[in-house]
């Protein structure tokens, strides 16, 4: 993929997902803003790029606010001219189960993901639009805003939402040729540190052992370098059609999420008594409820040495 000439802007770029997501687009030629509220991982990360022969710069700010927002394009404009890309990877984790989570907790997760995914990709679309040349909105999603998981209401909420965006902007944002998709990333990364069940993974990626194939393909798992590739191909001119959708990417698989669609459905004459669902839910509907969370399948069972 050849992305000379393309400027992206990739938040929450200072280590993980977003530090591998900003290397691989500079690698493929495109100038780079690196946005952490870290600073010195920010620069660390540019300091990385630029000695492998990238182009990049660092913008130091949390994202949420509109200011920030209006910051990042701000700076993508002023150090190399205009914005192409913008892929909105900044969160942060505050899980609690429901009747534990305070205020706090719900709003500080949603203004990261929810409000700065808005406020980002705002600002990137009245970019786009003033440009006049199309552009690409990356917004990255999660398996829990897919399906849910046990202690994230506040981060399930917010990644679902996304999604929700993305659908709405690819069909607003049509015209302009500006494309929105989602992506749904799984790696090993800070955040998957605390699930017990990739725990013997993502000790594996960092003792440097190889990753067994049940994790790359079973469970989709691998290192944040494994996701890169699918952000360099929506950001690029090959990807001009794909817009509106949510894809998977971990490990040895790629892959594209459905949206919602209704499984079954059954009519009444004169609409539904709360008696007549209660007759039909056991044989029309009981066998089509849809599952929550994540099932993970069970690892092979490791054969005995005689």
């Amino acid at each position: 993929m050849d992305l000379n000439g393309k400027v992206a802007v990739v938040t929450g770029s200072g280590g993980g997902l977003g530090l591998a997501y900003a290397r691989e687009l500079a690698a493929a030629g495109a100038a780079v803003v690196v946005n952490d509220v870290d600073p010195t991982a920010a620069e660390a990360a540019v300091k990385e790029i630029v000695e492998a022969g990238g182009r990049a710069v660092a913008e130091v700010g949390a994202v949420g606010p509109a200011s920030a927002a209006d910051a990042l394009v701000a700076r993508a404009v002023s150090e190399f001219g205009r914005l192409d890309v913008m892929v909105t990877n900044a969160g942060v984790l505050r899980d609690k189960v429901l009747w534990k989570m305070t205020d706090g907790d719900f709003d500080t997760v949603i203004d990261v993901h929810l409000k700065g995914t808005f406020t980002c990709a705002r600002a990137a679309a009245i970019r786009f639009r003033e440009q006049g040349e199309g552009g690409r909105i990356i917004a990255v999603g999660s398996p829990a805003g897919q399906r849910g998981n046990f202690g994230q209401t506040n981060y399930s909420a917010a990644k679902a939402g996304i999604v929700g965006f993305v659908r709405t902007w690819a069909l607003e944002l049509q015209r302009a040729n500006v494309t929105v998709n989602a992506l749904i990333p799984v790696a090993a990364t800070a955040m998957t540190d605390t699930v017990p069940a990739l725990k013997p993974y993502v000790d594996a990626l960092r003792e440097g052992r190889p990753m067994p194939s049940f994790a790359r393909r079973a469970l989709a798992f691998g290192s944040p370098q494994d996701v890169a590739g699918l952000v360099v191909y929506l950001a690029s001119d090959a990807s001009a059609g794909v817009t509106g959708q949510a894809i998977g990417i971990g490990g040895d698989r790629l892959s594209l999420w459905s949206h919602p669609t209704q499984v079954v459905s059954a009519y009444a004459e004169d609409g539904w008594s709360a008696d007549e669902i209660a007759e039909a839910w056991p044989t029309a509907f009981a066998e089509h409820e849809q599952t929550v969370g994540e099932r993970l399948p069970e690892p092979p069972a490791v054969k005995e040495q005689s």
